[in-house]
């Protein structure tokens, strides 16, 4: 008998996959489609200080291998999302969640993550650092080293739960990155979140989106995602939340084999609402046939052997 079984910052969970932010809601909505006990856990959507509408649309497209959104972080605040999406969750989903966080300044980060910090669902905050930083001359905060550290230890100081962050992968240093969050309190690290990408209608010659550019999401990432996640493990002595373009029991398997500790899905959740569970209902079989006992022992395997 195989076993799924991971630790993620002190907290054990059944299994590796975790549906990504911003592709699964705040679950009850998949809930009505099939039990979401069956995940490891899922990131909700990303919850800002303030409600947020989102950009104007069109803010999807398609692509080869993948899509594009420039969604704008959509989201009614965090106030309500504890006083009203988290309770609606509680009724389906039994397991610790992971509260996804942006902001738009430091202080911003710290409040927003204080108040998820004192709800008992919530089992780690997943700090996303791409966001634009208003107080930089709109430089995001995952681009650079000291910006990331300076987020990092406003929002330890004000938590206890186990704090991931969620980097970009826009950069030039990932590692270094990493290192930066590392030193700064992180418990782990997320990543990779979107490419930046765009479309050109050929009949109106303008972007397709309304934004101009967008985060290019979906299979065709996965070599990069994987580079990142391989490259982060060895910078870092915390856990690793690899993504990007995962879609299969066997990319679950290299995701952790690159150094992640478990494995988000996200644009494999808009195109078959299904895939976190059947990627779970395949990976027993998948590890048998690799001569696999426990996915813990092969974190990071890539790099003993």
């Amino acid at each position: 008998m195989v076993d799924l079984r991971v630790d993620l910052a002190g907290i054990t969970l059944d299994n590796p996959v975790i549906p990504a932010s911003g592709t699964f809601g705040y679950g009850y909505e998949f809930a009505e489609l099939y039990d979401i006990n069956c995940l490891g856990t899922f990131s909700f959507k990303g919850t800002t200080k303030e409600p947020r509408f989102g950009n104007p649309t069109p803010r999807i497209a398609e692509c080869s291998s993948g899509m594009l959104n420039a969604v704008g972080l959509q989201n009614p605040g965090v106030e309500k999302v504890i006083s009203e999406e988290l309770p609606k969750l509680k009724k389906c989903f039994h397991k610790p969640v992971m509260a996804n966080i942006s902001g738009f300044s430091v202080e911003e980060y710290a409040y927003t993550c204080s108040l998820l910090d004192k709800v008992e669902q919530v089992g780690w905050l997943e700090v996303n650092i791409s966001c634009p930083n208003v107080h930089c001359g709109g430089m995001s905060f995952g681009v650079s080293p000291e910006a990331a550290a300076g987020v990092t230890k406003a929002v330890k100081a004000v938590t206890k739960k186990p704090v991931f962050m969620k980097l970009s992968p826009n950069v030039t240093d990932i590692a270094a990155i990493a290192k930066a969050c590392q030193d700064a309190g992180a418990d782990g690290i997320s990543l990779i979140n979107t490419l930046l990408g765009m479309r050109i209608d050929l009949k109106t010659k303008k972007p397709l989106l309304a934004n101009g550019t967008g985060g290019f999401s979906g299979s065709a990432i996965f070599p990069v995602a994987l580079r990142m996640v391989y490259q982060v493990y060895e910078a870092v002595d915390i856990p690793v939340i690899g993504m990007g373009g995962v879609s299969s029991a066997e990319d679950v398997i290299e995701m952790m084999l690159a150094g992640a500790a478990a494995v988000e899905v996200g644009a494999a959740n808009l195109v078959e609402p299904f895939a976190c569970r059947n990627i779970i209902g395949q990976l027993p079989g998948v590890m048998e046939k690799l001569g696999i006992q426990s996915l813990k022992d092969i974190i990071g395997g890539a790099h003993h052997g």
